[in-house]
């Protein structure tokens, strides 16, 4: 039996040494951000079109402020006149030659790119004119693009509705 006995004290040794060199839960666990919500497919299409509203309605008062605000950086807007990049519709906004009474947005549809993108399509019955002309219904596409948590619009086009 001696002889077994500085065996067994290697043996209670080495898994001694195991048990220690184990890592030991900490006092306070670092907490893990919760992930924010999902939003509903339908209110997304709420929220992107409550903006394009708004959007039309600086148009028709031909304040620049929400489309400073509401375009990326990099945004596209393509019209019967080409394409111009933010800084010239922002700057184009406040001197149009329009003059808009009153429009109406319908037939909405949404449709997902990914997380983080989305094309949104509609109608758009206008009651005004630009230089004269009057001024045709539409169909819109506006894609949206989330940057930094916030939903901006990236690019937008028209086509003249039959």
């Amino acid at each position: 039996m001696k002889r077994y006995l500085p065996l067994a004290a290697m043996l209670v040794m080495a898994f001694a040494s195991l048990c220690v060199a184990q890592p030991q839960p900490s006092a306070s666990p670092s907490p893990t951000p919760k992930p924010k919500p999902r939003v509903s497919k339908a209110q997304l299409l709420k929220q992107l079109s409550a903006s394009e509203m708004k959007l039309w309605e600086a148009w028709k008062n031909k304040d620049p402020k929400p489309f400073k605000a509401a375009l990326a950086a990099n945004s596209v807007m393509i019209g019967e006149n080409g394409v111009a990049d933010k800084d010239s519709v922002v700057k184009e906004i406040a001197g149009t030659p329009c003059e808009v009474k009153s429009f109406a947005l319908s037939d909405w549809k949404l449709n997902l790119i990914d997380s983080d993108a989305a094309v949104i399509t509609y109608k758009a019955v206008v009651e005004g004119a630009c230089a004269g002309t009057p001024l045709p219904t539409v169909w819109n596409s506006s894609v949206w693009v989330r940057s930094g948590g916030r939903w901006r619009a990236f690019s937008h086009q028209e086509t003249a509705a039959k």
